[in-house]
């Protein structure tokens, strides 16, 4: 019977942490839009930064001259 004045006290302390982070998520907007989250992860959107595009462009130049050289000595 004595573990109840314990529990009691913390369930309450959990319950009052819950509705702060329930407010703070209004407060700072956190479900403004909820339509277009939901509706972002049907589609595929590739997000491709600078970086990866030069390496991935030199990786294309270099197959590409590689396959201008196969297709001359085919044709000599």
């Amino acid at each position: 019977m004595s573990i109840i004045y314990v529990l009691i006290p913390i369930a309450m302390i959990f319950v009052a942490i819950a509705v702060l982070v329930f407010f703070w998520a209004v407060k700072s907007n956190q479900y403004e839009d909820l339509d277009r989250e939901a509706v972002n992860i049907l589609f595929d959107e590739d997000v491709i930064d600078a970086k990866s595009t030069s390496e991935t462009n030199k990786i294309l130049s270099e197959s590409k001259s590689s396959e201008d050289k196969s297709s001359e000595k085919k044709d000599h």
